[in-house]
């Protein structure tokens, strides 16, 4: 047992039109869609990055709230401790 030919039979392809004897058909213009025209859009430019370090009010907030972090820690230890 074979199995069928996948590939279309050329005389019942529509839009196909058959080539010389021993070259290869052709399809008409328009039985296509066009080809790619390319990447003319790839996205939004990128950002740079900033080149110095953090700037002052991020590094400020981010110290402040470390700090309170670390005093709450040593106070409430120093209160378990007396206690």
């Amino acid at each position: 047992m074979t199995a069928p030919n996948p590939d279309p039979d050329p005389d019942h392809t529509p839009g196909y039109r058959p080539g010389a004897p021993g070259r290869v058909g052709e399809t008409p213009p328009g039985e296509t869609p066009p080809a790619e025209s390319g990447t003319t859009f790839t996205g939004p430019d990128e950002e740079p990055t900033p080149s110095r370090g953090w700037a002052a009010v991020p590094l400020t907030a981010v110290s402040v709230v470390t700090a309170l972090f670390v005093a709450f820690f040593i106070v409430y230890a120093v209160w378990i401790w007396i206690d």
